[in-house]
C-alpha cells in the first residue's frame, strides 16, 4: 500500500473521530445548559482538542 495513501487515510480517520467527539460533547453540553452558543463552542473546543491530540500522538509515534 502506498505510504501517502496510508497517511491520508489515517488523517481522515482522526478527523472523523474528532467530529464524533465534538458531536457528543455538543449534544451533552446542550442537554445540560440552555445556551446553544455555549454548546457550539464546547463542541468546537472538543473537536480541536481531539484532532490535535490524535495528530500529535500519530506524529510522535512516527506514522505522520
Amino acid at each position: 500500500m502506498n505510504t501517502v495513501l496510508l497517511k491520508v487515510l489515517v488523517v481522515a480517520l482522526s478527523a472523523t473521530t474528532a467530529v464524533i467527539v465534538a458531536l457528543v460533547a455538543g449534544i451533552l453540553s446542550r442537554a445540560m445548559a440552555p445556551s446553544l452558543p455555549a454548546a457550539v463552542l464546547r463542541g468546537g473546543a472538543a473537536f480541536g482538542g481531539a484532532l490535535g491530540l490524535a495528530l500529535g500522538v500519530l506524529a510522535a509515534v512516527g506514522i505522520l
